[in-house]
C-alpha cells in the first residue's frame, strides 16, 4: 500500500509496511532502519528494539536540523518510520522523502506492532 502526495509540482509516493512485514524483514536480517519520531520520553518508555530515536519537531524543522539528522540517517538505507499511530511517521516520511530518503511508514504505528507481536504470542 502506498500513499501518493504531489508537492512543489513533485510526486511521492510514500510506501507502507504491516507489522508483520516488518517483523519478516527483521528476521532475514534485511538492512533496514528503524526511526521512532516520538518525543524522547516515550521513545525511552517504549521502542521497537534497536530503533532510533529522531523526535518528529526535528524532521518538521528539517533545515534547522540537516546537519544532525543526516549523521544518523543514510540515503542508500531503508527508513522505516514509526509513532504511536502512523500519523506523524507519514507526515515526517513525506519530508524526508522530499530530501531523497528512502522511507516507509509502519502502517498503524506502535500500537499496530504492540498489537501484532501480542498476536503472535496466542
Amino acid at each position: 500500500m502506498k500513499e501518493t502526495l504531489i508537492e512543489r509540482g513533485i510526486l511521492l509516493e510514500i510506501k507502507k509496511i504491516t507489522p508483520k512485514q516488518l517483523d519478516e524483514k527483521r528476521k532475514r536480517n534485511d538492512k533496514l532502519f528503524v526511526l521512532d519520531v516520538r518525543a524522547q520520553e516515550k521513545f525511552m518508555n517504549n521502542h521497537i528494539e534497536h530503533s532510533y530515536n529522531i523526535p518528529k519537531t526535528s524532521i518538521f524543522n528539517f533545515e534547522e536540523s540537516e546537519d544532525s539528522i543526516k549523521e544518523v540517517l543514510s540515503k542508500s538505507e531503508e527508513i522505516i518510520v514509526t509513532c504511536t499511530t502512523g500519523n506523524s511517521a507519514m507526515k515526517c516520511a513525506k519530508i524526508l522523502a522530499e530530501h531523497d530518503y528512502n522511507v516507509q511508514v509502519l502502517e498503524g504505528g506502535l500500537t499496530a506492532w504492540k498489537e501484532y507481536l501480542e498476536g503472535k504470542n496466542i
